[in-house]
């Protein structure tokens, strides 16, 4: 079993920065894509960005494009998310995902997610 934490989140004042970074408990050698996603209390959970395991193509919710960046380190086993020009908006939850796929079956792991606030 393959275990996400996240670390990063806090307070912060708008226009600030934040980074995020999520590590797995073990290497993944199925990885698919590492994605972030956010939740705000009575909303659903939504893509934030993702990013595939080699590292090669990466999206992002319209919403924070040009201030989000989303990377992997040379491990493989961490993924970071880059939060610049941070808004009220973006307060929510983050958590960590990765998506494997092995013979055609797909799994999802989920960190226990991070708490970002973005207020004056």
């Amino acid at each position: 079993q393959v275990q996400l934490v996240e670390s990063g989140g806090g307070l912060v004042q708008p226009g600030g920065s934040l980074r995020l970074s999520c590590a797995a408990s073990r290497t993944i050698f199925n990885a698919d894509v590492w994605g972030w996603y956010r939740q705000v209390p009575g909303k659903q959970r939504e893509m934030v960005a993702t990013i595939t395991s080699s590292g090669g193509s990466t999206n992002y919710a319209d919403s924070v494009k040009g201030r989000f960046t989303v990377s992997r380190d040379n491990t493989g086993d961490m993924v970071d998310l880059e939060m610049n020009s941070l808004k009220p908006e973006d307060t929510a939850v983050y958590y960590c995902n990765v998506r494997t796929k092995w013979l055609g079956i797909e799994d999802n792991y989920w960190g226990q997610g991070t708490q970002v606030t973005v207020s004056s």
